[in-house]
């Protein structure tokens, strides 16, 4: 039986499944907890895809109390073999703007007190996963080849930053993780990226770009901007995702 794709996502996400026939709704309970969401099965051309809310399906769960284990478990046994997560993130690079798509190569976890591993119970081994590239290399190609047929810009060579929210970060908080080498910062990829990776699933991120980051730009950063310009973002989501799982 051929893995399936499974997307993580956040309630604006949601409509994207209307494109494609929805088969059923399944409440998992896992080893680790209740996930954020129940799994929707979705049909596509190319077979049956996963959907998870991460943030829940009414956005009540904030980024530092997400149950990652139990979502990324839950998609797992489900079937899937790939996750393509979407990420609302700041940016720090002028060619990637608020409402901009990017495709992260390269992260820096700066979040703490997360589960961050499946292999933490002293009854377990000690197992340590090679993350020197923390993105699949070919799902990250094949979603660029998505985008470039459907007219969709998207920035590959970005690096993620994974701050612990949900505050927002300081203009001071933003200089470090430049200097740090990183080019957006969000909430949500770690440790999501790693716990895919000890359960030998692909997994690639992708960021909307919903503000600049604090003090990259002079101005206050307001909600009314973040939710206009996730919006607009989104919206290319949508459209990318639906290219991908069609080819």
């Amino acid at each position: 039986m051929n893995a399936k794709t499974a997307i993580i996502g956040g309630t604006g996400l949601y409509a994207m499944l209307g494109n494609f026939e929805t088969t059923g709704r399944e409440i998992v309970n896992t080893p680790y907890g209740e996930p954020s969401s129940p799994l929707v099965h979705v049909e596509t051309p190319n077979g049956e895809a996963l959907f998870i809310a991460r943030h829940g399906f009414t956005h009540r769960l904030p980024p530092h109390s997400i149950n990652y284990r139990a979502n990324i478990w839950a998609l797992k046994n489900a079937g899937a073999g790939r996750i393509l997560a979407v990420n609302a993130v700041g940016s720090m690079r002028d060619d990637c703007p608020p409402a901009a798509l990017a495709l992260p190569e390269q992260l820096i976890d700066y979040s703490w007190g997360r589960a961050h591993s499946f292999f933490c119970d002293d009854q377990q081994p000690v197992v340590h996963v090679d993350f020197t590239r923390p993105y699949s290399d070919g799902l990250r190609k094949t979603l660029a080849e998505a985008g470039e047929a459907c007219g969709i810009s998207l920035i590959q060579d970005a690096v993620y930053g994974c701050t612990q929210g949900p505050r927002l970060e300081t203009a001071a908080e933003i200089r470090r993780l430049m200097r740090d080498g990183c080019d957006l910062v969000g909430m949500t990829g770690m440790p999501e990226a790693a716990l895919a990776r000890e359960l030998e699933m692909d997994y690639a991120s992708i960021a909307v770009v919903a503000n600049w980051a604090a003090g990259y730009r002079s101005g206050e950063i307001t909600m009314e901007q973040i939710q206009t310009h996730l919006q607009q973002g989104m919206s290319r989501v949508e459209t990318l995702l639906t290219e991908f799982l069609n080819r």
